[in-house]
C-alpha cells in the first residue's frame, strides 16, 4: 500500500473521506426535513447520522478496489483466534471503567457546557425505533467505519511510512479525537484512540479494536438511558 499512495495523499483520502461523510450527514438532514417538516427532528438527526456514518468508508473501499489492492490487508481485516476474544472483552471493560473515571474527574473541575446536555437528549431510547437506530448507528456502524477508517487504513500507512508505531498511534488518535468535534470528551477519545492503535498494531488487526469501540459505545448508550444509582 505504501508503494501506491503518498502521505500527502493518505491523509487527502481521509479527510475527503470524512467530510463527505459529513456532508452525506447535513445533506440528508436538510432534505429530509425540507420533504417531511412535521417529521421529528430528532429522528431524522439520527437516521442522517446513521447513513453518514456509513458513508465515510465507501470512498476509501472505492479507492482500493480501483487499485486492485486487498481489502484484507489494506484494511488490517485479518481474523482474529476466537480464544483471544474474552482478553479483549476484559481489556474492554476496564477501559470503559477508566474512561468513565476520567470523564467524571473532568467533569469536577469544568462543568459541561449545555450543548452536552442537549447532545446526551439525541441517544435517548424513547422509542423501540430510537433504541434500534441509535444502536445501529452507534455500537455497529460507527465502530466498523471508523476502525478501518483509523486504524485499519491511516495508521496503518502511517507505521510503514514513518516507521515509528508510537507516532503512528498518536497522530492517529488525534485526528480520531478531533473528528468527534467534541471539547468535553477530547482527553477520554483521545486516550481510547491511543489503546485502540495499540491493539490494531499489536494484533494486526482491527477487529480486537472494534470489539473495544463496540462496548465503548454500547455501554455510553446504556448508561444514557439506564439509571443504576451506584454508577450515576
Amino acid at each position: 500500500m505504501n508503494k501506491i499512495f503518498t502521505i500527502r495523499s493518505v491523509f487527502t483520502i481521509v479527510i475527503a473521506s470524512l467530510f463527505i461523510g459529513f456532508s452525506v450527514v447535513a445533506l440528508v438532514l436538510s432534505v429530509s426535513t425540507a420533504l417531511f417538516p412535521e417529521t421529528d427532528s430528532r429522528l431524522l438527526t439520527i437516521l442522517s447520522i446513521f447513513i453518514g456514518q456509513g458513508i465515510i468508508v465507501l470512498p476509501v473501499f472505492t479507492i482500493i478496489y480501483l487499485k486492485n489492492e486487498s481489502f484484507t490487508q489494506s484494511f488490517r481485516l485479518k481474523p482474529i483466534p476466537l480464544n483471544s476474544i474474552f482478553s479483549i472483552v476484559v481489556l474492554s471493560l476496564g477501559t470503559i471503567i477508566l474512561s468513565d473515571e476520567i470523564d467524571r474527574l473532568i467533569g469536577m473541575v469544568l462543568p459541561k457546557p449545555d450543548y452536552i446536555e442537549k447532545l446526551a437528549e439525541l441517544f435517548q431510547f424513547d422509542t423501540p425505533l430510537y433504541a434500534l437506530l441509535l444502536i445501529f448507528a452507534t455500537v455497529l456502524i460507527a465502530p466498523v467505519s471508523e476502525e478501518i477508517l483509523f486504524r485499519g487504513f491511516l495508521q496503518q500507512f502511517l507505521e510503514n511510512h514513518w516507521k515509528d508505531v508510537t507516532k503512528a498511534v498518536l497522530i492517529t488518535s488525534l485526528f480520531f479525537a478531533a473528528i468527534h468535534m467534541n471539547p468535553g470528551w477530547l482527553i477520554q477519545i483521545y486516550l481510547l484512540g491511543i489503546i485502540l492503535g495499540y491493539l490494531a498494531w499489536k494484533t494486526g488487526s482491527v477487529f480486537p479494536g472494534l470489539i473495544l469501540h463496540s462496548l465503548n459505545n454500547g455501554m455510553a448508550l446504556i448508561m444514557q438511558n439506564v439509571q443504576v444509582p451506584w454508577i450515576n
